[in-house]
């Protein structure tokens, strides 16, 4: 790929439109923004731009278009797979101050939002007004726009679904300036093909999100947790899918082995009862009535016991009680993070069904190569994190042992039925692997969607698809 190498004449002009306050180029672009948070990736824009509104966007674009310069947006940076990284360096796009919470609607319960709205903001704003958004992402500092890039899932998903089916319309700039709206309000929409849903886990390659309206629902009225331990961890992810077909969805389904758990308990200084067991899964019900929701725990608590062979339930259902355990759960990453000089991640979603035999080939795998590898997942929906550790490895000897590991995983994850990614999305670091399972006639599909959107390839080239 070929683009224009900016210039003093591109950097004044653009530094003209947003003022010399959110502008930086050369030396003054900080280190943190040619990497995301996982930081396997790395190069550094020309420019790094912060507008405030579409406007800025827009005009910012049109120069882009014109002049054939690369532009990368980035959000809070909390991503893993280099997605907002500006490999061709050009313009990063940074939406960080386009934070404004713009309308709740309670009567279509609708929220629109700016894209640089925090997770955690959102949740605020809806929740102390008795409502709800479902998607629940590990990282709660991610950016909303981020959250819709890579269509986020989190520990909800399985009742409550992934970020796709709680985003009704979006706002976005398009490659050449233009600004069109995709959606909207409305509950249903059958009007033509869904573009809206092309953006959503396109991870900034077709357009720039500069607002959304997301779907909102009443608050349930109580949450209960439930950590079940089991002497042996395939007794834990057999009982998983096992739950689901015998009993009401949880909101979330975890599965966790104690050396995770007490790690992770280390790392935050923080301690949950009943921590010495094998495995465990981790279950969260919801409702709004007592007799009800307390059925549900009944139910799969008997279930748990008497037929999944678990060694008891621990009930969590006082809200410290459930945030001490909800916040060692989801400190697992961090935790792993802080123990090695750098870590990698394998992100792939399988069927609930194989889950437990393609983890028995995780673990041979990491006893084959030396290398430490944690695990945790989403094992409800399917959805499972691999870490490889480097702890302090020769760089040649790591970077051998990665390449072989992952290449090892994807294919095994493949046999099993399963897909690249189940929701850090594949950016730059995972799209050799999207290319091999899913073939040229699909590539040829997304390649031919890249080009109707982005004719001249400048938004975020290099990502996903070459």
């Amino acid at each position: 790929m070929k683009y224009h190498k900016m210039n003093d004449h591109d950097l004044k002009a653009l530094r003209a439109m947003v003022g010399p306050d959110r502008f930086f180029a050369g030396d003054e672009i900080e280190k943190d923004y040619s990497h995301d948070e996982l930081g396997t990736v790395s190069a550094y824009p020309d420019a790094h731009i912060l507008p405030l509104n579409k406007e800025e966007i827009s005009q910012i674009m049109k120069y882009a278009y014109a002049y054939n310069i690369p532009v990368t947006v980035r959000g809070a940076g909390t991503g893993l797979v280099g997605a907002s990284v500006p490999i061709f360096g050009g313009i990063l796009l940074d939406i960080s101050k386009m934070n404004r919470i713009i309308e709740l609607d309670k009567d279509n319960l609708t929220l629109r939002v700016e894209p640089g709205v925090l997770l955690l903001d959102i949740y605020e704003a809806v929740e102390k007004e008795g409502l709800f958004y479902a998607p629940d992402p590990g990282e709660k500092t991610a950016t909303i726009s981020g959250n819709i890039s890579t269509n986020a899932g989190g520990m909800r998903a399985i009742k409550y679904g992934v970020t796709r089916d709680w985003v009704r319309g979006l706002e976005v700039v398009l490659p050449d300036g233009s600004i069109e709206t995709f959606g909207g309000k409305v509950v249903k929409n059958s009007t033509g093909y869904s573009l809206k849903d092309l953006i959503i886990g396109s991870e900034g390659t077709l357009a720039i999100i500069t607002e959304a309206t997301l779907k909102l629902m009443p608050k349930p009225a109580k949450t209960v947790t439930l950590l079940v331990p089991f002497n042996t961890r395939e007794d834990a992810i057999k009982a998983a899918p096992q739950l689901i077909n015998d009993h009401v969805l949880p909101v979330a389904m975890e599965f966790l082995e104690r050396q995770s758990l007490q790690f992770s308990e280390a790392f935050l200084g923080k301690k949950i009862p009943h921590d010495n067991h094998p495995a465990y899964l981790l279950l969260s019900y919801d409702g709004n009535h007592d007799e009800a929701l307390n059925a549900d725990v009944e139910k799969a608590s008997a279930l748990c016991i008497d037929k999944y062979n678990a060694i008891d339930v621990y009930l969590g259902d006082t809200d410290e009680r459930r945030n001490n355990i909800w916040t060692v759960r989801g400190g697992f990453l961090e935790a792993i993070k802080a123990s090695s000089d750098q870590i990698d991640e394998c992100d792939v979603v399988l069927p609930r069904s194989n889950i437990g035999a393609f983890l028995a080939e995780v673990r041979q795998l990491a006893k084959d190569l030396d290398v430490r590898v944690p695990y945790f997942g989403h094992v409800g929906d399917g959805n499972l994190h691999i870490y490889f550790c480097k702890d302090n490895m020769d760089e040649k000897i790591w970077q051998e042992k990665i390449e072989k590991g992952f290449d090892f995983l994807y294919k095994r994850a493949f046999h099993y039925g399963g897909l690249v990614s189940g929701e850090h999305g594949v950016g730059y670091a995972k799209k050799q692997y999207m290319n091999e399972q899913l073939g040229p006639n699909q590539i040829r599909i997304m390649k031919g969607i890249k080009q109707s959107f982005d004719p001249k390839n400048i938004l975020n080239p290099g990502k996903i698809i070459d």
